[in-house]
C-alpha cells in the first residue's frame, strides 16, 4: 500500500535559510521538491560537484588509480606475449641463443621453416620436430647448401622468424613477470587498505554536498532574496516529528494534502512477505501517488507462477538451502547480495507447487513407490474436457488474474477519475467478470436456464449502454459508439492472446520436468544392473544435469513471471509505474 503524505510550504528569512536546511537534514523526514533537471543540472558548482562524485565512484569500483592498473596491465599483456613467443619456441626445443649467434658469426646463418610432412624432403635441412601434420626443419645456409633448390624450398615451405629466446629461456621471463605482477597486486592491495575506507567517506559527503546545492537551487527566492520558499512532502507517520521541529523553529509553514497537479513521491508500506517483492515493482516503475500499489498483488502471484515454471519440489529444495546460505554469507556471490530471503521464500512455494504437481528432481511422484498414498491423491493430474488437468489449471489462474486485474483498474480508475469517467471500464468488467461469475454459478448450482439466460441478458445490455453509449459523458454519442467499437476490437484481439499466454506456466514446469526425467534415465542406464565404477558416473550425470537444469529452470521462472505480471496484469489493471520513490532529504 501507498503512505499518506503531507505537503509543506516552507517560507523562510535568509538568514535562517542554511540554519534551517541543517534542521530538515538531520530530521530527515522530508522529500523536497527539486526543479527539473534542465533548470538546475547546468550550475556550474553542481556540475563540479557531480563531476568530483563520478570520479570517486570510478576510483572505488577500479580499486585503485589509473597509473597502477595501467602497470598491472602492461605486466599482463607482457606475460600473454610471452606465453605466446613460449609456445612458438617450443617447437624447436631447447637450444642455446648464444650458440646460434656464434655460428652466424662463423657464416652459417640458420634459417627456420615448416611445411606439410608430406612436403617436406630430406635435402633441405634437419628436421627438428612433426607436429600436427606440419614438419619443422632448420636450413643451414652456408657454401654447402647451394646445391638446393631454393625456389622448390621457398615454394612448399614457410620461413619462420627465428625465436629469440628458447621455450625454457621464455618461461624464465614468465616466471619473472609473474613475480612483478604479485608485487604490482600487492601495492593495490595495499593503496585499497590505505584510501578505501576514506574515499567511501568522501563520496558519502560528496553526496551530501550534491543534495544540499540541489535543494539550494530548488528554492525560490522572494522579495529580492529576503524570503526563501521550499516545498516537500512527508509521510503522514512522521507528521508529528516534523510539526514538532516547525513549532521551535523561525519559520512560517503550512501543510496541505497533495493534489493530483503535484508531484506527489511515495513511500511503500507493505508487510514483511510483500516487501521482498517491491524490487519487481521497482524494476517497472514505482506507483504514481494516485496509484494502486500492485505488489500485495504482484507478490503471491509471482510466487505461485515462479513455482508453476520451476515445477519440482527437489529443486525447490535446493532454493531454499541456497537462499538460506547467502542470507547468512556462507555463500558470497556478488549478483546475489541481499536476494537471501526472496530466494527462500521461492524455494518454498517451489517446494509446495512442485508436490501438487507431483515432480521431484525429475521423478514422477505418481509412479514412487515410497510416496504416501494419501499424498498421490492431492497432485493434480489426468485430463479436463481432454485437456491436461496442469494445462488447464494455468489457463484457470491467467482468467482470474486478469479479471482482477480488471477489477483493480475499475476501482484505482473510479478513485482518480471518478464513477463517471470510467463507466466503460465497469462495462467492460461487468460483461467478462460478471458474465465468468455468471455461467460458473450457473455451472455449479445447476440454475434453470431462463434464469441464466436473463441474467447474461441484462449484463450484456448494461454493460454495452456503459461501454458504447456512457463512456464519456458529454460527448457526441456517435464518437462514443466510435470509441467502444474500437475499445471492443483491442478487447477481442488482446484479451485471447493474454489469456493463452498463461500456457507457459504449463510447459516451462512440463519442459523442466522432462529434461530432469531425462537426465534421471540416462543415468540410470549408465548404472546398469549389477554397478561397481558406474556409480561414479551415475553420480556425475545426475549432478551435472540437475544443475543444469535448476539453472536453466530458474532463468525462465524468474523472466516469464515477470512477463506475466508487466505486460499481461499491469495492461489489463492500467497501472501506469511513472511515479517516483520518496527520498527524504537527509544524512
Amino acid at each position: 500500500m501507498i503512505t499518506q503524505m503531507k505537503k509543506y510550504t516552507f517560507l523562510v528569512f535568509h538568514r535562517d535559510y542554511e540554519p534551517f536546511l541543517t534542521q530538515l537534514r538531520e530530521l530527515g523526514v522530508v522529500d523536497i521538491t527539486l526543479k527539473s533537471a534542465g533548470d538546475i543540472e547546468n550550475d556550474e558548482t553542481l556540475q563540479a560537484a557531480l563531476q568530483h562524485e563520478d570520479e570517486l565512484r570510478r576510483l572505488i569500483k577500479q580499486g585503485a588509480p589509473d597509473q597502477m592498473l595501467q602497470e598491472r596491465a602492461a605486466i599482463e599483456q607482457r606475460i600473454a606475449d610471452a606465453k605466446q613467443e613460449a609456445e612458438k619456441a617450443a617447437v624447436w626445443g631447447d637450444f642455446d641463443t648464444k650458440r646460434i649467434a656464434e655460428l652466424q658469426e662463423a657464416g652459417y646463418k640458420l634459417r627456420f621453416f615448416c611445411c606439410s610432412e608430406k612436403a617436406y624432403k630430406e635435402e633441405w635441412g634437419i628436421v627438428v620436430a612433426n607436429e600436427g601434420g606440419k614438419t619443422y626443419f632448420v636450413v643451414v645456409d652456408n657454401s654447402a647448401s647451394q646445391n638446393i633448390d631454393k625456389s622448390d624450398l621457398l615454394e612448399n615451405a614457410t620461413e619462420l622468424p627465428q625465436p629469440a629466446k628458447s621455450a625454457a629461456q621464455w618461461d624464465q621471463e614468465i616466471d619473472h613477470l609473474k613475480g612483478l605482477l604479485a608485487a604490482a597486486d600487492a601495492r593495490i592491495e595495499a593503496w585499497k587498505v590505505a584510501n578505501l575506507e576514506r574515499l567511501e567517506q568522501e563520496l558519502q559527503e560528496a553526496r551530501q554536498q550534491i543534495d544540499w546545492q540541489r535543494v539550494q537551487l530548488s528554492t525560490d527566492k522572494l522579495a529580492d532574496g529576503s524570503l526563501c520558499l521550499i516545498e516537500g512532502f512527508c509521510p503522514i507517520d512522521k507528521e508529528p516529528e516534523l510539526n514538532a521541529m516547525l513549532a521551535s523553529a523561525e519559520v512560517y509553514y503550512e501543510e496541505t494534502d497533495p493534489t493530483a497537479e503535484d508531484a506527489t513521491p511515495v513511500k511503500l508500506h507493505n508487510n514483511r512477505f510483500a516487501k521482498l517483492f517491491e524490487v519487481f515493482t521497482g524494476m517497472y516503475g514505482w506507483p504514481t501517488y494516485g496509484e494502486f500499489d500492485p505488489t500485495p498483488i504482484l507478490a503471491p502471484f509471482y510466487l505461485l507462477f515462479f513455482a508453476m515454471c520451476m515445477g519440482d519440489a527437489g529443486y525447490g529444495l535446493v532454493l531454499i538451502i541456497f537462499g538460506l546460505l547467502t542470507h547468512y554469507k556462507k555463500v558470497n556471490i556478488e549478483m546475489f547480495e541481499g536476494l537471501g530471503p526472496i530466494i527462500t521464500t521461492l524455494g518454498v512455494g517451489t517446494t509446495i507447487v512442485g508436490f501438487f504437481l507431483g515432480t521431484f528432481f525429475g521423478m514422477p511422484l505418481l509412479e514412487a513407490s515410497w510416496y504416501p498414498e494419501a499424498l498421490k491423491h492431492l497432485i493434480i493430474s489426468g485430463n479436463v474436457m481432454g485437456f491436461d488437468a496442469q494445462m488447464v489449471l494455468a489457463i484457470g489462474i491467467g482468467v482470474f488474474h486478469i479479471c482482477l486485474a480488471m477489477v483493480v483498474k475499475a476501482l484505482c480508475y473510479t478513485k482518480r477519475f471518478g464513477f463517471a469517467e470510467t463507466l466503460s471500464v465497469w462495462g467492460w468488467v461487468l460483461l467478462i467478470v460478471g458474465g465468468l461469475i455468471v455461467v460458473s454459478v450457473a455451472a455449479l448450482l445447476n440454475l434453470p436456464a431462463q434464469v441464466t439466460k436473463w441474467t447474461i441478458i441484462s449484463i450484456a445490455v448494461v454493460s454495452a449502454l456503459a461501454i458504447y453509449i456512457f463512456n464519456k459523458p458529454g460527448r457526441n454519442p456517435l464518437l462514443n459508439i466510435g470509441a467502444g467499437l474500437w475499445d471492443t476490437y483491442n478487447m477481442a484481439t488482446g484479451l485471447l492472446g493474454d489469456v493463452l499466454s498463461y500456457v507457459r506456466l504449463y510447459a516451462l514446469g512440463l519442459a523442466g520436468g522432462m529434461l530432469g526425467g531425462a537426465f534421471n534415465s540416462i543415468a540410470l542406464m549408465v548404472l546398469g544392473e549389477h554397478p561397481t565404477w558406474q556409480w561414479l558416473p551415475f553420480l556425475l550425470i545426475l549432478l551435472f544435469g540437475h544443475v543444469l537444469n535448476i539453472l536453466m529452470s530458474a532463468l525462465g521462472a524468474f523472466v516469464h513471471p515477470l512477463r506475466l505480471t508487466f505486460v499481461e496484469y499491469f495492461k489489463n489493471s492500467g497501472y501506469e509505474g511513472k511515479g517516483q520513490l520518496y527520498q527524504p532529504f537527509k544524512k
